[in-house]
């Protein structure tokens, strides 16, 4: 059955006020009305969207994912009538949607994206969301996104086939507080062993990175904390907690921000950021801005200007 973009619109509108009677007098229809194209859609979706709280409507698991969409949907309709009805054409010609993995750094992931804000033919809405690498990835072959960048290639169960780019590449350093790193810097990197250590979430590419070093090396730090948030793992290294690693290209920023020290950079260690885009979405220009420009600073080619 096909989505009935009135029953959306009636869901979407009730999401945003939280509340049956508030959505009704906003679409000017009785509440009734409102209640029943709701419970039309969520048999068309088969799963309920709502749940009572309190005296209010919270959303499930499901209706969030679906008022993701809504927003975007309408948010989207909008922008085309204001472009329509504007005399100097559109603000925003394209909406362009990044997934950023959780585990991507972020001063990175500003330089990688940057060059789809400089395109003189083309002004860009740019809308990232950060999540899981998987998710991202998952989303992106339902068209959610336009392009995902994440920190390895993640292979989908179906045969929906997305491709992977590789965009940056750089060397691992590790880091301290002044104080701990004073400890430790004499021998590096044979010094770490039972030093204490702060590692990322299990799953994430840095850190496999890190346990294969520290295996291949037979050096045994005490890990003290796995921590998933990149900025906060950063903050307990600041306070002294335990080393941490960031990729090089970002530990120059990270050392002035944080007012830690290097220890050194660990030999063969590789962190990589990859595009990864359905195939289809290839000759996007803002896809292609951010491909063009990553491989080309990867590699030491020139993009032409306003490329």
């Amino acid at each position: 059955m096909d989505l009935n973009y009135h029953h959306l619109k009636y869901f979407w509108a009730t999401a945003r006020e939280g509340n049956l009677t508030r959505a009704s007098q906003r679409l000017r229809v009785a509440p009734s009305t409102v209640s029943a194209q709701i419970k039309t859609l969520e048999a068309t979706l088969g799963h309920p969207l709502f749940e009572r709280r309190g005296r209010g409507l919270g959303l499930t698991e499901r209706g969030q994912m679906v008022m993701a969409y809504a927003d975007e949907i309408f948010g989207l309709g909008q922008e085309l009538v204001d472009a329509v009805r504007s005399k100097t054409g559109p603000k925003h010609a394209y909406r362009f949607r990044v997934g950023l993995g959780n585990d991507v750094p972020k001063l990175q992931a500003w330089h990688l994206l940057s060059p789809c804000l400089r395109m003189d033919d083309l002004p860009v809405h740019l809308v990232v969301h950060e999540d899981r690498a998987d998710r991202l990835v998952a989303d992106l072959a339902t068209h959610h996104f336009d392009l995902v960048l994440v920190d390895a290639p993640v292979a989908l169960a179906s045969e929906v086939r997305v491709e992977s780019v590789l965009l940056g590449e750089s060397g691992v350093t590790l880091l301290a507080s002044p104080k701990l790193a004073a400890g430790v810097l004499a021998g590096f990197p044979q010094s770490l062993h039972e030093a204490p250590l702060l590692l990322p979430e299990v799953g994430s590419e840095l850190r496999r990175v890190l346990e294969e070093f520290f295996t291949t090396h037979e050096i045994r730090p005490r890990v003290v904390a796995e921590i998933g948030d990149s900025a906060l793992l950063k903050a307990f290294g600041q306070e002294g907690a335990g080393v941490f690693a960031v990729p090089s290209a970002v530990a120059v920023a990270v050392q002035a921000q944080y007012h830690v020290v290097p220890l050194g950079e660990l030999e063969e260690a590789r962190q990589r950021i990859y595009a990864m885009v359905m195939p289809n979405r290839r000759a996007n220009p803002a896809v292609e801005a951010v491909i063009d420009a990553g491989v080309a600073a990867r590699t030491g080619t020139r993009v032409p200007p306003g490329a």
